[in-house]
């Protein structure tokens, strides 16, 4: 009996290799990370953390490597795996330049954010965070998930111009007095100044109060590899990421922390919230990590921020609203609100779909339409970057998009 799925993931091959892929959360990741997730590893158990003894003999080889984490398996058999893992933890600090614990079990970007939560709050604790109508993440306390429902999530907003108001912020922190402060966002086109917010926090501080400062950098973390962002390491006591964006890696999720965080990020992956880590993606996140640490992938990011800012500018041209007016990172969005007030966000991704370029429907500051039809897109480059694009290209589709537009 022919067994479908292999003809359905062949479909989807042919899909992605004809589409233009605009989503800004997606990527083509290399042929060595997809031979690291479809390999045997795969096949072990290991709940835990590397051992002791695995570490030594990994210092050996990588004398600059400081474990802070906690440390032994519920399983024989591990220490090949433990290596791996160590090599995904190494070179996800190398690639960040930062010293900061890195825990890279998480199973995903919610995951991470989950347990970073749990390793520093408590039931009913007060986060603050940007809202999701307007930029940020579900994750960051929107009332339909778990993060919203646990904790008294309280947001700030943006300006009238779509910049995030670091204003609200403070006020924010001085009214609510949150135990945890969160930046980071899913559809925000602009630089986030991480030090502002840190120096917010640390201006509103007492003996008494001192709220933790969490960044959620999962869009931008190939930015902030290279350079085009200012990176959050430094500032922020907990850091967390996905791989599978700018990054170009595995689906899944890393958490960074403050040493003295540790073990309490450590346990809140496991065994709080996952059980056995899945190697095959952990080796994936190495191989990424370690491709992130070269000259070509910071060429590539730096092409991928040139690619959009064409690809903005040129709708602006045409007529079409973007959202801050322009874009410093990998993604950007279009409001219909004023300029097209009968094209929703969904009939605009349905009919591109038609025409094989793909990208996702997204609210706008001040949003009027339901979370299913929005009144916006979101679009980023990072994936047709990794097939070549460069600035004429993004200009040549933003113009084809237009005729098709003019024509619904």
């Amino acid at each position: 009996m022919e067994n479908n799925v292999f003809t359905y993931i062949e479909e989807e091959g042919k899909r992605q290799e004809k589409n233009i892929e605009l989503i800004a959360s997606e990527n083509f990741v290399s042929e060595d990370v997809k031979k690291a997730v479809g390999s045997c590893l795969t096949n072990k158990y290991a709940e835990g953390y590397p051992s002791k003894a695995s570490i030594e003999k990994f210092c050996l080889t990588h004398p600059d490597y400081v474990h802070y984490g906690k440390t032994g398996r519920y399983y024989g058999g591990c220490e090949n795996v433990d290596m791996v893992e160590l090599e995904a933890m190494y070179w996800c600090r190398k690639a960040f330049h930062t010293d900061y614990h890195c825990n890279v079990q998480p199973h995903s970007g919610s995951q991470a954010n989950s347990a970073a939560f749990a390793s520093v709050l408590t039931p009913g604790d007060t986060i603050l965070a940007m809202n999701l109508e307007q930029g940020g993440h579900l994750t960051h306390g929107s009332p339909v998930n778990f993060s919203g429902n646990i904790y008294n999530a309280v947001h700030y907003t943006v300006d009238d111009r779509g910049f995030i108001d670091y204003g609200d912020i403070e006020a924010k922190i001085k009214e609510f007095h949150p135990a945890l402060v969160v930046a980071g966002a899913s559809a925000y086109s602009r630089v986030i100044d991480f030090a502002r917010i840190r120096g917010i926090i640390d201006s509103l501080s007492t003996d008494e109060y001192k709220p933790y400062f969490m960044v959620d950098m999962a869009h931008i973390a190939g930015l902030v590899i290279t350079g085009e962002h200012p990176t959050p390491f430094g500032l922020a006591d907990i850091v967390t990421t996905t791989c599978h964006k700018t990054l170009r890696g595995p689906r899944g999720g890393l958490i960074f922390s403050r040493p003295e965080l540790a073990k309490k990020v450590d346990s809140a992956i496991f065994p709080y919230s996952q059980g056995g880590p899945l190697l095959h993606i952990i080796a994936g996140k190495a191989v990424a990590a370690r491709e992130a640490c070269t000259e070509e992938y910071r060429a590539y990011i730096h092409q991928v921020v040139l690619n959009t800012r064409a690809m903005a500018d040129r709708f602006i041209e045409l007529g079409y609203e973007v959202v801050t007016g322009g874009t410093d990172n990998h993604l950007f969005m279009i409001d219909f609100t004023r300029t097209h007030p009968n094209l929703s966000g969904k009939a605009v991704q349905d009919e591109l779909d038609k025409h094989f370029i793909t990208l996702n429907k997204n609210c706008v500051p001040n949003e009027k339409r339901s979370p299913m039809q929005t009144s916006g897109v979101r679009i980023g480059t990072a994936a047709m970057t990794t097939k070549g694009w460069k600035e004429q290209d993004a200009v040549e589709c933003a113009d084809r998009i237009d005729r098709i537009l003019r024509s619904m």
